[in-house]
């Protein structure tokens, strides 16, 4: 395509990107189940089409995404959460690739163990981004929200891996059991060892991006840096991305800077949005070059074939998950998931952490249900079955290579269209929601608490200088005028026994009257501008100010 129509291509997707997020928004359905129907619906239109290369989205794509979901993860919560994460992100994944390899083998006809086991490591890896969207417009809690990021953020490398050992021994380079338990050992351990390696620089590298500019540079380059790097050293590069992704948002409260913070923050955000709508475009509109092979098979074959694809996607993973609840303690917390800890005596210290801290607690029938649907499968699938080489070694064509594709796509679209579709309603029909007055409560004492500190530290300060006494008695009415409406917020939240956000006239007045003040600023700046009297490098300036006190005021769902 030339320049000018690639350009339009863009500005179009872009369009139909914002265009859907919209509908989203007023509709509540997921964009990502709305993009692939209409990539489809662009692809059977007559005109060009757009195919998907599998070397772009795993280098370009990838990296970036996972980069921003470690970003935005818990390192700490995974960490609490690391036995069931890891059930989900490695032994199902394995499981999966394995049943699906077998089911291949025993029914589809003519197809090899080493074929299945392929299509089953490509469409083993949940990709969460539609389960997340979803998840967080319904308020999901935070356990389940946090198991959900982890095993999405793990995944991908187990399944990487499995496929480069199943596509050496379909293409005829032999197969053998050690030999593959140590490449992925190797991968595993290198990638999380590289991913730490590029943390540890970014952490070095602090000093000398104190300009939000240059940081904000630097952690967009960091995820390809991790990746090609890994890859470089023949481990897994999807697996040093997000290791250097969590050390990375762990520690950027410490190190970044608030400009800093605020301005990655929000391209972040824009990068996703951006690069997760162009992925689920492009996943409808594969569906030409995955129909375009099928004419050489029997209907039967291919009903079979995408049978057991789709029937092992959907019933392995509430299979394991309702296996490792019910496997007894003393292998649940190797296997299962988190700790066992809340069903001991309620009198001990490890009973009260586990009640202290929501998510140090089993799994309920409840979230199995939820955890069960929140496996849709995305481009990372599509992306992994279309490297699937055209030969083999002896010049052979790759067994079954059309079908596996076919299958796969069926896969990402049943999961991302259907369970994306229902997964909202499935979620409320659970009564699964976060406890908004539990975590606002938490929040405002920490508030206290931050302030409490800053009031100590005016005391010190006021011993060491005594001379600006002046200043100290401003900034510490200030702080103590903060601390009086959080501790009436904490009052209101403490005496409501809803789990909804409780509201308070008078507070609910306090930001109107806020809000107010700052549209009133805004305007007149305004009019000093019009007027002549302000210039617009100044009107910027004061209206940096003016958003950020606004972003201090808290949101509906944030106070």
């Amino acid at each position: 395509m030339t320049p000018q129509i690639t350009l339009l291509f863009v500005l179009a997707a872009v369009a139909v990107i914002v265009l859907v997020r919209w509908i989203a928004s007023r509709t509540g359905l997921p964009a990502a189940a709305l993009l692939p129907l209409l990539g489809i619906a662009y692809a059977l239109l007559p005109g060009p089409n757009v195919s998907l290369d599998p070397g772009i989205v795993l280098t370009v794509v990838l990296p970036p995404l996972l980069y921003s979901a470690a970003l935005d993860s818990s390192l700490l919560g995974i960490r609490r959460n690391l036995r069931i994460v890891v059930s989900l992100s490695v032994v199902l994944v394995l499981l999966t690739a394995l049943l699906v390899g077998i089911g291949f083998h025993l029914f589809v006809a003519g197809a090899t163990l080493a074929a299945g086991i392929a299509i089953g490591a490509a469409i083993a890896p949940p990709d969460p981004v539609a389960a997340l969207a979803v998840g967080r417009r319904v308020n999901l809690p935070p356990k389940l929200v946090t198991i959900i990021q982890g095993e999405g953020l793990l995944n991908d490398a187990t399944a990487l891996t499995i496929l480069k050992v199943a596509v050496a021994a379909a293409v005829g380079g032999g197969f053998s059991f050690p030999s593959a338990v140590g490449q992925f050992m190797l991968a595993a351990v290198g990638g999380v060892a590289v991913g730490a390696v590029v943390a540890w620089g970014v952490r070095l590298a602090r000093p000398l991006t104190a300009d939000p500019l240059l940081a904000n540079a630097v952690s967009l380059a960091t995820p390809f840096v991790a990746y090609l790097l890994g890859e470089e050293l023949h481990v897994s590069g999807v697996l040093a991305v997000v290791i250097a992704g969590l050390i990375v948002g762990h520690h950027t409260p410490r190190l970044a800077s608030g400009a800093s913070r605020l301005q990655t923050s929000a391209v972040w955000r824009l990068v996703d949005f951006l690069l997760e709508g162009f992925v689920f475009l492009l996943i409808g509109q594969q569906l030409p070059t995955v129909v375009q092979g099928l004419r050489q098979y029997d209907t039967s074959t291919v009903v079979v074939a995408v049978a057991v694809s789709v029937g092992v996607v959907l019933l392995l993973r509430p299979a394991w998950l309702v296996l490792t609840q019910l496997l007894p303690r003393s292998l649940h917390t190797r296997l299962g998931g988190t700790s066992d800890e809340d069903d001991t005596d309620e009198t001990s210290g490890a009973g009260q952490a586990a009640r202290a801290d929501p998510l140090a607690r089993r799994l309920s029938g409840r979230e199995v249900v939820a955890l069960s649907w929140s496996g849709t499968r995305g481009v990372i699938s599509l992306a992994a079955i279309f490297t699937l080489p055209l030969t083999t070694d002896r010049g052979a064509p790759f067994p079954d290579r059309d079908l596996l594709l076919f299958c796969t796509f069926v896969v990402v679209l049943v999961t991302l269209v259907g369970q994306g579709l229902t997964f909202a309603p499935l979620v409320r029909s659970l009564g699964l929601r976060a406890n908004e007055s539990d975590q606002a409560r938490i929040r405002n004492e920490a508030r206290s608490a931050a302030v409490e500190a800053a009031l100590a530290r005016l005391d010190e300060v006021a011993a060491d200088e005594p001379g600006h006494a002046q200043a100290i008695d401003t900034t510490r009415g200030q702080l103590l005028a903060r601390l009086a409406r959080y501790r009436v917020r904490l009052d209101l939240l403490q005496s409501t026994e809803s789990t909804e956000m409780p509201t308070s006239p008078e507070y609910e007045a306090a930001l109107r009257i806020r809000r107010a003040a700052l549209d009133a600023q805004r305007e007149e700046l305004l009019r000093w501008r019009d007027a002549g009297r302000l210039p617009d490098a100044g009107l910027r300036v004061l209206e940096r100010e003016l958003d950020h006190e606004e972003l201090l005021l808290p949101s509906r769902r944030r106070r």
